[in-house]
């Protein structure tokens, strides 16, 4: 699947996303005008807010500037759609207005719990030092190569971008500007990696670099790379100091969920809660599924 194809996928989910565009005269709105839908204003700004709704692994697609018009025609629809929408009544309907106050209450609880759990979830240092040592065996590695890269789909402007690499431009910059991979919005740093983790024409280039030496130009099914490996580290157990970050992030998951658990005991302890059992096991699901939609206000 291509990165366009990828970005056509978004479609449905943008228009599933709150709208950012408003009339003039309801507030100034920051950034450049990217496009106005009768009257209503689309900006930079609103774009990026989009950009960082999205799912992580489709950011770096409206990296490219076809994934970017996609985007913004997605939004540029959406509004159209609400406006129709808004002639017909359907904002003003019962069914709207229940899904908006369950959604205002769950992002209310999913807020609180946010702020609750990242504030008294942490992970000490003699917790994840103690993980180190009870668990050496699993910090075993082989080699690694640190590597970075630029991947275009043309031999052409693998070349353009190497005389520019070679005449003094700076590599994250360029990867961030022109790589079609993911690692673009990380200068295109592709982080640790052992012998046999990539494909073989890279795997074979990034292992045979020396740390801080870039590369030609290097073809793989991918596309055209140029690769410069940032860091080397031999066989063997990985320091704690090397390994702290990833053991943070592994430990951090279950303290957060002890965390919610001690929480949520805690306020029931302090809640007058009753539960009727019989009604419960008598809810009819075939019934709710089976109503219909709730017409929209005249």
């Amino acid at each position: 699947m291509n990165h366009l194809t990828i970005i056509k996928t978004l479609v449905p989910m943008v228009l599933a996303i709150s709208l950012v565009a408003c009339k003039p005269g309801e507030g100034k709105k920051e950034g450049k005008t990217l496009a106005e839908v009768d009257g209503k204003v689309i900006t930079t700004e609103d774009f990026k807010n989009e950009v960082e709704r999205l799912p992580p692994y489709l950011k770096p697609m409206v990296q490219s500037n076809e994934g970017r018009k996609e985007l913004l025609d997605s939004m540029i629809v959406r509004q159209i759609l609400l406006e129709q929408a808004q002639k017909d009544g359907v904002d003003k309907s019962k069914e709207v207005s229940d899904r908006l106050d369950d959604l205002r209450k769950r992002l209310i609880v999913e807020t609180y719990l946010k702020k609750k759990v990242e504030a008294e979830a942490k992970v000490t240092d003699e917790e994840m030092k103690k993980f180190y040592d009870e668990n050496k065996d699993k910090f075993k590695t082989g080699d690694q190569v640190r590597a970075s890269h630029i991947l275009v789909k043309t031999e052409k402007e693998a070349q353009d971008i190497l005389a520019q690499l070679k005449k003094g431009a700076k590599f994250e910059d360029l990867a961030k500007k022109f790589s079609a991979d993911s690692s673009a919005s990380k200068g295109g740093d592709l982080g640790w990696f052992p012998k046999g983790a990539m494909v073989p024409e890279f795997d074979k280039v990034a292992f045979s670099l020396k740390e801080g030496e870039m590369s030609g130009i290097v073809k793989t099914n991918f596309g055209f790379h140029i690769i410069k490996v940032t860091g080397k580290r031999p066989a063997g157990i990985r320091t704690f100091d090397e390994m702290k970050d990833q053991i943070k992030a592994n430990l951090m998951p279950a303290k957060q969920q002890q965390i919610f658990q001690r929480m949520k005991d805690d306020l029931k302890k302090n809640a007058k809660i009753t539960i009727n059992e019989e009604a419960l096991k008598g809810v009819d699901f075939k019934a709710a599924e089976d109503k219909p939609a709730t017409p929209a206000a005249k």
